[in-house]
């Protein structure tokens, strides 16, 4: 740090030397305010004109102060008056205290004015008087402002001055302070108290000091009246070895930069740093008492961490200063001196000149080599051992050639390039090529790869550039590896692409290739790996090379022209084709043979299909004999018209463009061309297909009338089909016919299963009943599977078709049937549940049911018993409202049933209970009961079985002679006997009886004779297809009409079938339409 006078003045009176009190800043630094005797006088700044004495105090002025926004400022006396004066230098108030002034100091945000004396304080503005308080103490002047924080803290620790302090001030933003008193100078100190040096000497007290504003500008007042200006230059104080930069920061701290990673760490010392010096892994800091030696924790490039090695506790007075890995070299004017970290000296050079530059220049630890720059332009090279002096200045001027050149440094990863500044410009050199410029603030200090480390004022910036210019001086010359470790420093990505590309026209494939690695272009990476395997191959022309990378530059016609040279013209004409320069390969391939047009025209064809044309690019298709190009275009564009005409031109024999022909017409909806074009080609199959796909049934119907073999793929399409749209019987027809009786059950079963899931019980009984009719088909040939399958089938479509009416009656608000059918319906229901209840029923449902209308019929028992039981199953939360008070309600009532309900056996006439555990049987002679597929009540008809020896046609026809009986109404007769019955009267009824009490079920076996005695009208026959027997019952009431389906074979009252056949043109429980013949 060095203070440099600016100007000096000094204040004369007529009979004394005033004292300088108190000085003041205009805020724009244009102006100085100085209190002196008793006059104010206005200074200008920049070369300490006196601009103007103002005169107003009658007595000495102790205090000034300008107010923050330079409009005006104040001054105190000790004549007890305050005057605040314009800018312009003129008087515009003045008004008064008790005592003399001692301080004034403006708000810097309101430009409120406050004023001390010794006894009191006040604050004013514009004129008026704000407040005014009595003081009790003294009062010092050059005081703070009393503007300030709400409250301080103490930071920092003591410092014992040795002198009288009398005034302090902030210096550049508060980084410093400046302090003067008794000692006759200012020092300047950091804001921790370290004093770094003298501003000025004085021969009288410092009184004031004063900063001027954003500047680095220091006044000062003395006591002998004396006015000094100074300007405080801080030189730079740095040291750089390779990728590190260090520097003196605050004066006190030295920061280490790392150029690269842009990291830096800082080494407080707490004193004035005079000199650093860097090199490798040593840092030299030179205090003004003693010199500090660092080394780096570890070995790492990248490790900031520095601690102390060793400290060299001595005073030394020098210019320069170097450090190396064992020692440090001072340079005081001539002499170097070489010391060990212990502070001992081992060498000491004097040189011929002034030392101007001391650099190491590397060299085994101990040992280092040091590069001595002398005034006379001498360079001398020096070790421990040996001295050397050259003039070299000379050489270096004429290699140089620029008189402007202040630095200069050479690259440290290339040693063809140098890089120097001067004037503003950055200079860069490779070789013996011309100098690239480029403008640069500051100069450089050191040059690596393609970082350039810049100085500017204090501040090191490493500064990227591109090493675009030196490549492209090698390039001009070919030469290509320089070019490319030119460009490993640093260039462009285009800068790498003109490279690989100049390369590879130089056929110096390897700098090509690595070229093109760094720009990740692939396509060219492959055509020199083709290249190069071709190269291995043995292939050695390298005008046949060059062609190719031409081609893959664009320079076609080039590339064309080495083709041929190398005879080579299809290459040519295949790029000339893939690149659509048609006309350009006609001019090229000329008069040539046939084949090449054709080859041209279907070339031309592509180009036209890829550019939208379509239309034309099918004719040259055809003219190019691309049949199968040429139907793709048509067919997907849908010209029917063009492809009926290929496709009634077309030879039989060209089957694969028939085919094609044929697809389209299918896709485009004209069945009748692909019919006509599969029938050119006699492809039956593919012809079989077309009919199937358009459901045209009949044409495929006829044609497997022809060629039976085709029978499945028809069949099982249509069947399909028929499924589909919900026609089944005639889908098992079509399954039938195709031989695939599994598959028509499996989308029975599926149909079923789905009606079942969606509460369609109607519809599950339909499909079950069509499923148990489908395996007695299949078992006609004694498929024992099937017939269980059957009787499963016929057992779940009853309980479906029973369910179906309970679940109506429970979820539906209105039912149609009455009440006496669904109580039978839920007795029969129950009768027939197993332990395994099917998908979909609920029992639940079913009890509810029951003991409803069991309590609404009078069945009071059941309806108890029906109660009971659901209160060990879980009811839904609708029905146990309904259920709990049905329940309380029907034990109010006799514990019994109404006896008009009770079901009567028709062959034993014993009365059954409501609910029989053995069943839908008799409980005295097991007779099944057969009950009435609408109503569910019990039909009066017994199942007979025919005696062995008899078959069915027999049976029929001896059935159907109906010997006539006796009419024995005409009479009347009471008949007295033991209780036999009269066996002649009716043969049938004698077989009825049976033994009492037998655990077996006895059936009723018929002979020839009893068959013979019925009559026609009472007997109905379930003729059931083989393998199954024919079922016989005989109908105990003839009075009473019984029908029997003839599809289903469920038996009916004659009225409620009748009835439900009105209603749903129907058979209700198979859906045999009423006009389908038997």
């Amino acid at each position: 740090m060095r203070a440099v006078p600016t100007w000096i003045d000094k204040v004369h009176d007529l009979h004394f030397l005033p004292s300088i009190y108190d000085l003041a800043f205009k805020p724009d630094g244009s102006q100085l305010i100085v209190a002196a005797g008793n006059r104010v006088l206005v200074y200008d700044t920049s070369d300490g004109t006196l601009i103007q004495p103002l005169k107003g105090h009658k007595d000495t002025v102790y205090c000034v102060a300008y107010a923050k926004d330079g409009k005006r400022f104040a001054s105190g006396s000790a004549d007890k008056s305050i005057i605040i004066w314009t800018s312009k230098l003129e008087g515009i108030l003045k008004y008064t205290h008790n005592d003399s002034i001692q301080c004034v100091a403006y708000n810097p945000v309101s430009h409120q004015l406050a004023s001390c004396s010794s006894g009191d304080f006040g604050e004013w503005y514009t004129g008026i008087v704000l407040s005014s308080t009595p003081l009790q103490g003294i009062v010092l002047r050059n005081c703070c402002s009393p503007f300030c924080l709400d409250s301080l803290s103490y930071i920092g620790k003591d410092r014992t001055l040795t002198y009288d302090p009398c005034c302090v001030s902030y210096f550049s933003k508060g980084e410093y302070i400046v302090m003067g008193g008794s000692d006759k100078q200012a020092s300047l100190y950091t804001k921790d108290g370290v004093r770094l040096g003298t501003i000025g000497e004085q021969s009288s007290w410092v009184w004031t000091c004063r900063v001027k504003p954003d500047s680095n500008y220091v006044v000062l007042g003395c006591q002998d009246g004396t006015i000094a200006f100074f300007q405080l230059i801080f030189s730079t104080v740095h040291g750089l070895y390779k990728d590190r930069y260090a520097y003196r920061d605050s004066m006190t701290d030295v920061i280490v930069q790392h150029l690269i990673t842009e990291q830096k760490v800082r080494i407080k010392c707490r004193e004035l740093v005079k000199k650093i010096a860097i090199y490798r892994n040593r840092l030299a800091i030179q205090l003004p008492e003693k010199i500090l030696i660092y080394e780096l924790y570890s070995d790492d490039s990248s490790d900031m961490h520095y601690r102390i090695k060793e400290k060299i506790c001595r005073k030394f007075e020098c210019n320069l200063l170097v450090v190396c890995s064992q020692h440090i070299i001072l340079c005081q004017e001539k002499r170097l001196q070489c010391l060990s970290f212990t502070s001992i000296k081992e060498k000491e050079w004097l040189m011929e000149s002034l030392i101007r530059y001391i650099k190491v220049i590397g060299g085994p630890p101990g040992r280092e080599g040091l590069l001595v720059g002398l005034k006379n332009g001498a360079v001398s090279m020096t070790d421990r051992q040996t001295y050397s002096t050259h003039k070299l200045l000379a050489n270096l001027l004429v290699f140089i050639q620029e008189p402007n050149a202040n630095s200069v440094a050479w690259n440290t990863q290339c040693e063809d390039m140098l890089c120097f500044s001067g004037s503003g410009y950055l200079n860069i050199k490779a070789s013996n090529f011309p100098v690239h410029q480029q403008k640069l603030q500051g100069f450089v200090v050191g040059y690596n790869g393609s970082k350039i480390f810049c100085l500017h004022v204090y501040s090191m910036s490493a500064v990227e550039v591109p090493q675009s210019a030196p490549m492209y001086q090698y390039l001009e010359r070919r030469m290509f590896k320089e070019a490319y470790q030119i460009a490993c420093l640093g260039v462009t990505d285009s800068d790498w692409r003109d490279l690989a590309t100049e390369a590879l026209e130089g056929l110096d494939f390897d700098t090509s290739k690595k070229a093109f690695i760094r720009v990740r272009d692939l396509r060219y990476l492959e055509l020199i790996n083709s290249i190069e395997e071709r190269k291995k191959r043995g292939e050695s022309d390298t005008e046949l090379f060059l062609a190719d990378v031409y081609a893959y530059q664009g320079k076609f016609h080039e590339a064309a022209r080495l083709y041929k040279r190398t005879g080579l013209d299809s290459r040519a004409l295949s790029m000339y084709t893939d690149l659509r320069m048609f006309e350009y390969a006609k001019e090229f391939v000329g008069a040539a043979d046939p084949k090449n047009t054709r080859m041209l025209m279907s070339k031309q064809a592509d180009w036209a299909k890829n550019s939208k044309e379509p239309r034309a690019a099918a004719q040259m298709y055809l003219t190019a004999g691309e049949h199968l190009k040429a139907i793709d275009i048509i067919g997907e564009h849908g010209w029917v018209d063009m492809l009926i005409d290929i496709a009634r031109k077309l030879d039989k024999a060209e089957r694969e463009p028939l085919a094609k022909c044929a697809a389209y017409f299918q896709k485009l909806k004209h069945h009748g061309y692909a019919s006509e074009t599969y029938s050119k080609m006699g492809d039956l199959q593919a012809l079989v297909h077309l009919h199937v796909e358009a459901r045209h049934w009949d044409e495929a119907f006829a044609l497997v009338e022809k060629h039976a073999q085709f029978k499945d793929d028809v069949y099982v399409p249509y069947a399909q089909w028929l499924a589909e749209n919900d026609r089944f019987e005639e889908a098992q027809k079509a399954f039938h016919k195709a031989g695939r009786q599994s598959e028509a059950v499996k989308v029975l079963e599926q149909l079923t299963h789905n009606a079942v899931v969606e509460s369609r019980f109607n519809d599950a009984a339909y499909y079950y009943w069509m499923l148990s009719m489908q395996c007695l088909d299949i078992a006609r040939g004694t498929k024992e599977e099937m017939l269980k399958k059957f009787k499963r089938f016929q057992h779940l479509a009853e309980l479906y078709h029973v369910y179906h009416s309970i679940q109506r009656y429970t979820d539906e608000p209105f039912s149609s049937h009455m009440p006496e059918t669904l109580f039978n319906i839920s007795r029969y229901l129950l009768h027939n549940l197993t332990k395994d209840v099917p998908l979909g029923i609920s029992k639940v449902n079913t009890l509810y049911a029951l003991a409803k209308q069991s309590r609404t019929l009078g069945a009071f028992k059941l309806a108890r018993h029906a109660y009971e039981k659901l209160q060990e199953l879980h009811v839904p939360s609708r029905f146990q409202e309904s259920m709990d008070l049905g329940s309380l309600t029907v034990r109010s009532k006799p514990y019994h049933d109404n006896e008009d309900l009770i079901p009567m056996c028709y062959r034993c006439s014993t009365n059954n209970p409501l609910l029989n555990s053995q069943g839908s049987v008799c409980i005295n002679c097991k007779q099944p009961f057969i009950y009435s597929a609408s109503s569910y009540e019990v039909l009066p008809l017994v199942q007979f079985y025919l005696d062995k020896g008899i078959g069915d046609e027999e049976a029929v026809s001896l059935i159907d002679l109906e010997v006539p009986c006796i009419d024995r109404k005409a009479s009347q007769s009471l008949k007295l006997d033991d209780g036999t019955e009269d066996t002649e009267e009716d043969p049938f009824m004698a077989k009825l009886s049976f033994e009492q009490g037998g655990s077996d079920f006895v059936p009723v076996v018929v002979s020839r004779s009893v068959l013979r005695s019925m009559s026609r009208r009472d007997v109905l026959i379930k003729r059931w297809p083989k393998p199954l027997q024919w079922e016989y019952y005989r109908s105990l009431l003839p009075d009473v009409s019984i029908t029997m389906c003839p599809s289903c074979f469920q038996m009916f009252h004659s009225e409620d079938y009748e009835l439900l056949v009105l209603q749903h043109n129907c058979c209700p429980y198979c859906r045999r339409p009423i006009d389908e013949p038997n």
